[in-house]
């Protein structure tokens, strides 16, 4: 059985572009974090949990070298959310030739979705997708920041990204086998 799936490219193209989201409340604890310990173990457990009712599943096969080769690379960052200090989802940059930095994935964990921390994480995440040559010396200037989201995705995404000042510009839609969601785990 196939699925159609839409895919929205969008972008900014200059810092100002970004449009601000509400904290959330304070008693939240919510704060943001850069994993600056490349950790595939880490990394792989926000994938997982947080792609695995939304059928993430590219990333699922790889090996434990190519997590390490992947978040080895310069200008890769992880963003953590945290809530009361437990995990609550991330944003992960790539950072590309020609002053292009891509969302490259970007999510909540179920339990966290819903709680104001989304529009905050993204907002936050794409601030420093446009200061990230402050960070990576040598790096050339930040001129593009883009990501792409799909109909598979949470059904709020292409509209917080819209809200942060994204805007579409290109479409597509492919033709895909139907698999069932993955769960965080194999059997969940």
């Amino acid at each position: 059985m196939t699925l159609t799936v839409t895919t929205w490219y969008l972008e900014q193209t200059a810092p100002d572009d970004l449009a601000p989201a509400t904290a959330p409340p304070a008693e939240q604890r919510v704060r943001i974090a850069r994993a600056e310990v490349a950790s595939p173990e880490f990394s792989r457990f926000l994938y997982a949990s947080v792609g695995g009712d939304i059928t993430w599943t590219d990333r699922l096969g790889w090996s434990y070298g190519q997590w390490e080769e992947f978040l080895g690379r310069p200008g890769v960052e992880t963003w953590v959310a945290y809530e009361r200090d437990t995990p609550a989802g991330f944003v992960e940059l790539d950072a590309q030739a020609g002053g292009d930095v891509e969302i490259s994935y970007f999510g909540l964990l179920p339990a966290f979705r819903g709680r104001r921390i989304g529009g905050h994480l993204l907002a936050y995440g794409t601030a420093r997708a446009w200061d990230l040559d402050g960070r990576w010396p040598g790096r050339e200037k930040t001129r593009r920041v883009w990501v792409h989201t799909c109909s598979k995705d949470g059904r709020y995404a292409l509209d917080n990204y819209r809200r942060r000042g994204f805007r579409v510009y290109a479409t597509e839609k492919t033709e895909e086998a139907e698999v069932p969601t993955p769960g965080p785990w194999p059997g969940a």
